[in-house]
């Protein structure tokens, strides 16, 4: 039996097909929320499963004292759409938020820093280790796993003078999502990131951008940070990285590649498997086929435009925020989304929640004008019933 971890719903998921997924009687449910992010090209995409069947058959493993074909591939591919210089292949988001805060660490204690601090931000989630959770704001996370790693200190997002009043001269990194996710769905704003940039530069710390759940796509871009024009330092990716395989990254630019971490400093059993790495060379082979940044940037403007005439005709729902297929709509207090998603559910949509009482959009990004349309008028029935 399943340790009771997690608050699951009274669902049985069997199979998928496009943007649907089957529950174990057969029903189809519209997916808006895949996978949490991660089934970026839906489900039973022909050329992925064919990747890694063949994948299968050639090599699954072969630990990291060896090179293997598929991670040397994934690790350009990465690089080249990060526009940064060095990959390593962690098996999960977290992990790679955990390797993101070493490679700060060892940056810092290389300039003779010693007991580094982080910069983090409120309304903030980067995993559930002891590492990522020290990073997240939510108290309610943290409490019972006390104490964690000591010098993290939480500035107001989008606010530039809450991060300069935090700064000290052991302050080693900045961590921010570029879209915060389950604290709700807050982009950093262009002029907010390019002084975070600025602020770095000046003073030799570094800045990681957690692109775990809105990168990959989800933005119209590979990155959300590019919608700002700065280049991290350190950037964290998982989730889309593998289409639903379990496999995450963390990236770093050369100058911190050459002054961090070194052999021996981290390492992986899994990390950059033969068939974890098939999974992101397909995922990055189909995005390009496909042209999903391009897809997901012209259907964008429609599905914010949707989600605003719900607004518009619905009085308990408040404001949208998001980035390309990455939204949020608050409800106030007349309802609670826990609600609202067990209706949709009923309604065979299958939505996500965030922050305190927000619905959250994540669709695979190969959905079509017609799912939007569907997914609103599953959602509007919903509404029509509080």
């Amino acid at each position: 039996m399943l340790l009771e971890i997690y608050n699951k719903f009274e669902l049985t998921l069997a199979r998928g097909e496009g943007v649907y997924l089957y529950d174990d009687k057969n029903r189809e449910f519209l997916d808006f929320s895949s996978g949490i992010g991660v089934c970026a090209l839906g489900y039973n995409h022909k050329f992925f499963n064919q990747a890694l069947k063949k994948q299968i058959d050639k090599l699954l493993h072969t630990s990291n004292l060896y090179f293997n074909e598929e991670a040397l591939k994934a690790a350009k591919n990465l690089a080249k759409a990060s526009q940064l210089s060095r990959v390593f292949f962690t098996n999960s988001g977290t992990e790679s938020v955990e390797g993101a805060m070493k490679v700060a660490k060892k940056y810092a204690f290389n300039k003779g820093i010693k007991n580094p601090s982080f910069i983090a931000f409120k309304n903030s989630f980067h995993g559930r280790t002891l590492g990522a959770l020290s990073l997240t704001a939510n108290e309610k996370y943290k409490k019972p796993f006390k104490p964690l790693i000591s010098g993290i200190k939480f500035a107001t997002f989008n606010d530039l003078e809450s991060v300069k009043k935090l700064l000290n001269e052991k302050t080693c990194a900045i961590v921010l999502e570029s879209v915060q996710g389950e604290g709700g769905i807050n982009p950093a704003t262009p002029e907010f990131y390019k002084a975070l940039r600025k602020l770095c530069d000046e003073r030799d710390i570094l800045l990681i951008s957690d692109e775990i759940q809105c990168g990959m796509g989800r933005s119209g871009k590979f990155f959300a940070y590019e919608h700002s024009g700065i280049l991290p330092d350190v950037l964290t990716s998982a989730k889309a990285l593998g289409n639903g395989v379990s496999v995450g990254a963390f990236a770093v630019s050369e100058k911190v590649a050459q002054n961090s971490l070194k052999a021996g400093d981290h390492g992986s059993t899994y990390g950059g498997n033969p068939l974890a790495c098939a999974a992101v060379n397909a995922v990055f082979e189909i995005y390009a086929k496909e042209k999903i940044l391009s897809k997901v940037a012209k259907l964008t403007p429609y599905l914010e435009k949707t989600l605003d005439e719900l607004i518009s005709e619905f009085d308990f729902c408040g404001e949208r925020r998001g980035l390309g297929f990455m939204q949020g709509l608050s409800l106030n207090h007349k309802i609670k989304v826990a609600d609202v998603l067990k209706k949709c559910r009923e309604n065979h949509l299958l939505l996500l929640s965030c922050s305190k009482n927000d619905l959250r959009f994540l669709p695979p990004l190969i959905i079509e004008k017609e799912h939007i349309d569907v997914m609103a008028e599953k959602l509007r029935t919903v509404l029509r019933g509080f």
